[in-house]
């Protein structure tokens, strides 16, 4: 019978990361997963051709290159090959009356670019990103915060001396707005307000929904800032390090290995149980990577709150993914300018967004669905055979069960059948904005929600980020009030990933803070 320090259920990147801190700290760790390869969401394959390497979920990294995580384990882990390529024009909007505007890394640009619709909106932005600088310490403390109750004081007191009362109002204010709310108050043309909010639907933050000002914000602010990081090759270049690092230090990462239950006697997690009967012991961890929903069906009855909590856990809209192998890059109609933006919002405004929100949350198929283009193979060609390219295309939102389709065409409510036809609406969006994309499609790969969580459990019904970000449910509250910090009820249980605080995204953020906890830092 294998014993542990600490057993890890699930090979997501927090997971991950956890566990290679732990064993930094001299613990014993094993992590099982129950796919065939680790990495969750955070794949990489040849899903059309041969030679045309595709993220199957994730694609930007930028949270992850400049997390608090691999700061601390970068030498390590490039040691073990985790690279990355910058890309100078992280994103873009394009727009039906053919016009485009995009966030570069030269202020100069940007400010061009959003000039050329408003230049009063350009001054704006050079005022945004002049004070992005003082106000990042509060926002990165706020998100680098555990969210136990004495670090969250100790947030609270530091903003305050900082910025005294009105201005911690302020900030308070903020953080509680819509991204319409504060894309209107601070922009003057629907390009820019649309191009900005279009990262809300990232994070199940359509325009009206509270709480989601900050997304919009920050990453405009750290696009500006930092452009945006892929993986050298693909996303999986953190996750093979990452593996890599872990079993250099001793540890075990095991694929192929689900897990049927969490073993716990007299309220203390002691173990699991894997589907095949084999017992893994844990002497003072067990960390599950999982979504709230399935730990109750791990463990059984915890406490009624817990319980209700992790049953009643709202998941967000699901994706459809297509992954398409092209002989060139789409000739967009807004300009070959477009040709270099690692991504290519076709989200034409806060009022389509909204809208398609609330179609998919309504069950159906949205008429124009949001597309997120991604253009890896600009800044990457050695994603793709020489001279050829490859497309990674997001269609938001997607509803993980079918009532119905907004636009009355699409008969089938089961994915099996809609797939077909609903990606061919996602297509025909991004042909009216770049003409002649589809005679370069070598080959596609259509990904369905329910194909995404049956190939990883956590995303339910599609659900990329694990659960949405809505204020009932981040912060103090994710999962629930009083395990923002990963705890359960069962002493020496812990959950991880992005269902717990501070959330989705690629930042190792659940994974580092809880591991930190355990460690003693």
């Amino acid at each position: 019978m294998a014993n542990f320090d600490a057993v890890l259920i699930g090979a997501g990147h927090n997971a991950l990361a956890a566990a290679l801190h732990l064993a930094a700290r001299g613990w014993k760790v094993g992590v099982f997963e129950q796919g065939p390869v680790a990495g969750g969401a955070v794949k990489t394959g040849e899903y059309t051709l041969p030679g045309f390497r595709h993220d199957w979920g994730a694609m930007n990294l930028s949270l992850f290159a400049g997390s608090a995580f691999f700061k601390t384990y970068c030498a390590e882990l490039m040691k073990h090959g985790c690279a990355f390529v910058p890309a100078a024009k992280p994103f873009a909007s394009s727009f039906p009356d053919g016009s485009f505007v995009g966030v570069s890394n030269d202020l100069e640009e940007t400010a061009h670019l959003i000039g050329a619709l408003s230049p009063e909106d350009a001054t704006t932005w050079r005022r945004l990103v002049a004070g992005f600088g003082a106000e990042a310490p509060h926002l990165f403390g706020l998100l680098g915060s555990s969210m136990r109750l004495p670090s969250l004081a100790r947030y609270l007191y530091s903003t305050w001396r900082a910025k005294g009362v009105a201005g911690t109002l302020d900030l308070g204010r903020f953080l509680l707005s819509s991204p319409r709310a504060w894309l209107t108050e601070t922009f003057r043309h629907p390009h820019v307000q649309a191009m900005l909010g279009a990262w809300g639907m990232h994070l199940d933050f359509a325009p009206d929904i509270a709480g989601g000002a900050l997304f919009p914000y920050l990453e405009g602010m750290a696009g500006q800032a930092y452009g945006m990081a892929i993986g050298q090759g693909g996303a999986d270049t953190m996750i093979k390090a990452l593996v890599a690092a872990i079993q250099a230090r001793g540890g075990v990462v095991e694929c192929n290995a689900p897990v049927a239950r969490i073993l716990h006697s007299h309220g203390r997690a002691n173990g699991i149980e894997l589907k095949n009967g084999r017992q893994i012991m844990a002497n003072k961890a067990v960390i599950a990577g999982t979504a709230p929903r399935a730990l109750a069906e791990l463990t059984g009855d915890m406490t009624a709150a817990f319980d209700n909590a992790m049953r009643h856990f709202a998941h967000a809209p699901g994706t459809m993914m297509i992954h398409l192998a092209l002989s060139d890059l789409p000739e967009w109609r807004a300009g070959t300018a477009l040709q270099s933006f690692a991504y290519v919002h076709i989200a034409p405004s806060l009022d389509q967004m909204a809208r398609t929100y609330q179609q998919a949350k309504a069950g159906l198929l949205p008429d124009a669905p949001v597309v997120v283009v991604g253009q890896p193979t600009v800044v990457d060609p050695s994603r793709a055979p020489p001279g050829k390219h490859t497309l990674w295309l997001q269609v938001r939102m997607a509803p993980g069960t079918i009532v119905g389709d907004a636009k009355g065409e699409i008969t089938a409510t089961g994915w099996a059948a809609a797939a077909e036809p609903f990606a061919d609406r996602a297509l025909a969006i991004l042909e009216a904005h770049a003409p002649g994309t589809a005679a370069k499609i070598l080959a596609r790969r259509i990904v369905t929600p329910v194909e995404l969580q049956a190939d990883n459990p956590n995303l339910v019904g599609g659900d990329q980020v694990c659960g949405s970000h809505h204020l009932s449910q981040h912060f103090l509250f994710r999962p629930a009030r009083g395990s923002a910090d990963g705890t359960t009820p069962i002493r020496n249980l812990f959950l991880t990933g992005a269902a717990v605080w501070p959330g989705a995204g690629t930042g190792a953020g659940s994974g580092y803070h809880l591991a930190r906890q355990l460690a003693g830092n």
